[in-house]
């Protein structure tokens, strides 16, 4: 009979499609045997008893900025990683820009896979970028191992990762396209929040309000229906990442209708936060594109609920605190909140609106395994995968506080919330990265 490395008994398994009771052998990093109830007289080196407890695939997160190398003072692989491990993540994709310099070069890759390799605590892969006058790197990037390629349409607050105008956008998706690979958009119109940010600039408005209005939900869509046109003509694949409204999902959905290669992200703030949360909480709860109001929230969770909505990435982008100091139009425009994800969904989508737990489950773990390439052996609890796991108290209540966060800089604007559903272990290829 066989020895396994590690046993978990008696755990509720989160499935693609149900919830069931079940025990679980890992051996050699991989989910041995599934089964609802394993024999007594199998032994393991280890045995963790899960009665009462819920397991869950390893979140993946498709959306993070680690910065790492030349801007470590604002977050590494190290702090980074811990966080995510914290939260529940157990794969992450790092983005090309903050980092100095940004990965839009074979050799820049090459620097930062380096960092990564040594200091990351769970498994990663990296993004590689699309800026004007980079078109002959894209090859080497995808050669070297890129996940996919990310542009922005307007500016992205990083002088050495340039917006892409139309003709570099388009002329990068006929070669990703080409080599087989996927483009994620930041998707807000250049040209329309240049010129609201100037005119709310010049009266001097530091309102939150004065800052969401300034880049509107009408920017992203008109941006979004730009790139699926550009994807149409390309046969480009497109992942949008980050809509704050499901305004901008309609031309998204239309397009998949007319067979465009199109996949769409949300993140836990647009899931859980709105505009009076700026007012109340300050800088720290600055992104672009801005939080919205109630009802968008009412609704993104309704797609989610409907399956409409494909990943729930972070878009954990961190600063030193006295970069979210001073006027709010000045302030950095990130949310530090990769440690948070799973809490989040738990608490705004299971508890406040009935949302069940695979299909919480499907926008962070099955579907961004699928979307880009990793389902054979991610995504999912299943056999012959790894055993990445996150066993979780779906009873037990907690307020975040601030020495709970392993970021570099411990700023969120979850800190003082009470959720429900505490992380007690997450295991990595069967090992244990985090327990509480």
């Amino acid at each position: 009979m066989e020895n396994y490395d590690l046993i978990i008994r008696n755990g509720f398994v989160v499935k693609e499609e149900e919830v069931e009771k079940a025990d679980i052998a890992i051996l050699n990093g991989k989910i041995a045997e599934l089964s609802a109830k394993l024999p007594e007289d199998i032994t393991a080196n280890q045995i963790i008893d899960a009665t009462g407890l819920h397991i869950f695939p390893g979140l993946i997160d498709s959306h993070v900025h680690f910065n790492e190398p030349g801007r470590t003072e604002w977050e590494g692989f190290e702090t980074g990683s811990k966080s995510l491990a914290a939260g529940g993540v157990t794969l992450f994709f790092d983005m090309p820009l903050n980092s100095h310099p940004p990965t839009i070069t074979k050799s820049a890759f090459e620097l930062k896979n380096k960092i990564a390799k040594e200091k990351s605590l769970v498994d990663y892969r990296l993004w590689g970028g699309v800026v004007p006058g980079n078109t002959d790197e894209l090859e080497d990037l995808m050669q070297s191992g890129v996940i996919g390629f990310k542009a922005f349409m307007s500016g992205s607050g990083i002088e050495d990762f340039e917006a892409s105008d139309d003709q570099t956008l388009f002329t990068a998706m006929e070669k990703i396209a080409e080599l087989g690979g996927i483009l994620a958009v930041h998707a807000e119109s250049d040209i329309i929040t240049s010129h609201l940010g100037k005119i709310n600039g010049d009266a001097e408005d530091h309102s939150a309000a004065s800052y969401s209005a300034s880049r509107p939900i009408y920017s992203e869509v008109e941006a979004v229906q730009r790139i699926l046109a550009y994807a149409e003509a390309t046969k480009c694949k497109v992942h949008i990442v980050h809509i704050s409204s499901t305004k901008v999902l309609e031309p998204i959905l239309a397009a998949k209708k007319r067979g465009i290669d199109v996949s769409v992200e949300t993140c836990p703030h647009y899931l859980s936060l709105t505009v009076e949360d700026i007012e109340t909480l300050g800088a720290v709860a600055k992104c672009a594109p801005p939080l919205r109001n109630q009802e968008e929230i009412e609704a993104l969770w309704t797609a989610i609920k409907n399956g409409l909505i494909d990943t729930v990435g972070s878009d954990h982008s961190p600063s030193p605190a006295h970069m979210k100091e001073g006027y709010l139009l000045e302030a950095w425009g990130g949310i530090s909140g990769c440690q948070s994800t799973l809490n989040i969904l738990l608490e705004e989508g299971y508890w406040k609106r009935q949302v069940s737990l695979p299909q919480l489950m499907n926008v962070v773990s099955k579907n961004p395994a699928k979307r880009f390439g990793l389902e054979e052996y991610k995504g999912s609890i299943t056999l012959n995968k790894d055993a990445d796991l996150v066993i979780v108290d779906l009873d037990e209540e907690f307020i975040l506080k601030k020495e709970d966060l392993f970021y570099r800089n411990k700023l969120s604007p979850y800190i003082g919330k009470k959720f429900k559903g505490k992380i007690k272990q997450t295991l990595k290829s069967g090992i244990s990265v985090y327990k509480d």
